[in-house]
This record gives C-alpha cells, sequence and structure tokens, in this order.
C-alpha cells in the first residue's frame, strides 16, 4: 500500500480551515500535514513539512497566497480556495489554475483534487504563467534570507541598486538582496514614485533631498538617509519629469 498524501491547508479563517479538512475525511488516502493560518507561517510550513498538496487561500494577511508561491517557488500540488471576484476568476480560468470559489461543495472540492493528485510532484506551467501575469503596483516585497522571509513595504525602500545577478535592496537602516533584475523590478514599482536614475539605481523619490552636481557633466542624488546616488544625464530628466508630475 503506497504512503498517504499529505496536505497542508493555508487560510486565515478557522472556519474555512475545518471545511477543508472536513472534506478530506472522505479521502483516507489523504493526512493533513498541517495548517497554516497566514502566509509567513504557511511558507515556513511548506519548508518544513513538503507537502504533497496544498489547499491555499488568495487573500491573508502577512501574505498572499501568491506571495507564498513566490517566496518557496512551490509550483506543483497547489489548489487555490478563493473569494475573488468575476473578473479574477476569468483570468484564472484562461490560464488553466485550478481553483475552489468560496463557498464551495463537497463535489465540487472533489473534482478539484481528482486534477490536483494527477499532477502531484509535477510542476503545473499554469502556476508559472499566473506568476508572471501583470499585477498592481507592488506595495510590498517579499525576500528569503537564509531561512527567513522578510516582508518590505516599498515605502520604506530608498533605493535599489544592481548587484551581478541580484539586487540590493536598501532601506534607512538595513538592506537586503534578491535574485531579481532590475529592470523587472522597475517595472513592478510605482514610476511616480521611483526612478531609474542610471543603468545601476532606481531610487524612492520621496526620499530625495536634493541633486547636486559633482562637476560639470555629473550630478548625484542624495537620499534622506545621506547616501549620494549618481544620476545620468537621463537619469536626471526622469528626476524632474517625476517631480514635474507631483
Amino acid at each position: 500500500m503506497s504512503a498517504p498524501l499529505r496536505a497542508l491547508i493555508v487560510d486565515d479563517e478557522e472556519l474555512a480551515r475545518r471545511l477543508v479538512r472536513e472534506y478530506l475525511r472522505a479521502h483516507p488516502d489523504i493526512e493533513v500535514a498541517g495548517e497554516s493560518r497566514n502566509g509567513l507561517e504557511a511558507v515556513a510550513d511548506i519548508e518544513a513539512l513538503a507537502p504533497d498538496l496544498i489547499f491555499l487561500d488568495i487573500q491573508m494577511p502577512k501574505l498572499s497566497g501568491l506571495e507564498v508561491l513566490e517566496a518557496t517557488e512551490r509550483r506543483s500540488g497547489v489548489v487555490f480556495t478563493t473569494a475573488f471576484d468575476e473578473y479574477a476568476i476569468k483570468a484564472f480560468e484562461m490560464l488553466a489554475v485550478d481553483y475552489l470559489l468560496k463557498p464551495f461543495s463537497q463535489e465540487r472540492f472533489d473534482e478539484a483534487l481528482a486534477r490536483a493528485r494527477k499532477l502531484v510532484g509535477r510542476r503545473a506551467p499554469a502556476l508559472d504563467r499566473l506568476l508572471a501575469q501583470p499585477v498592481p503596483k507592488l506595495e510590498r516585497i517579499v525576500i528569503r534570507d537564509r531561512g527567513h522571509v522578510h516582508v518590505v513595504p516599498v515605502a520604506d525602500i530608498h533605493y535599489v541598486e544592481a548587484e551581478d545577478d541580484y539586487i540590493e535592496i536598501h532601506t534607512a537602516d538595513r538592506s537586503f538582496l534578491k535574485t531579481q533584475r532590475l529592470s523587472d523590478l522597475e517595472a513592478q514599482l510605482d514610476p511616480r514614485r521611483f526612478v531609474r536614475v542610471h543603468r545601476s539605481y532606481l531610487i524612492n523619490i520621496d526620499k530625495l533631498k536634493g541633486l547636486e552636481r559633482t562637476t560639470k557633466d555629473s550630478q548625484v542624488a542624495v537620499l534622506a538617509n545621506g547616501r549620494q546616488i549618481p544620476v545620468s544625464r537621463a537619469g536626471g530628466e526622469r528626476i524632474r519629469d517625476c517631480l514635474g508630475a507631483k
């Protein structure tokens, strides 16, 4: 007899977690490995428990379901449970991402579970497509560092610097490394708040104290924390355009 599949239930609502657990009783070959009450707990539990299946709520405190997948790089055995509106549901259906729309019945749950069983341990291209979809401008950035997950509000960022295959995100009191291209992060941030001032630097315009000319042909952006960031000619024009639009 094969070992039972292990499931993790992720939802900030106790009643929702209880319902999934109740529906799983009809499937004795699946055991509940654990329950997570928010996104941060989910990241830790996925790492610690390595579940075969994850029933994952989308809208949660700490981290959303999509941010959990980004942080853990999990791309298999995921069934979303969501109260999303009809427009978001259409996006899920277009991308062939499996989901359970709350409130859902035992019959609908069993259908989703049957599909998920077939994909256990196999990377689901639909999840890659979902995470690649355009999203509203970021308000926080999820960063994994040596087993820890940091959630950095973009309002706290002073500047971002390109470092080889990484970016270094600087706040007032510390910095974080993240594997991402600067251009990709730039596309996710609000251009009214973050300006590409140099090929290697993005600055938060709200942290800008002023511009100082260092030579006839070069200048730096002076930030609230005293850091001086090199500014190209095109970067200077972007700063002036951004300030003029405020």
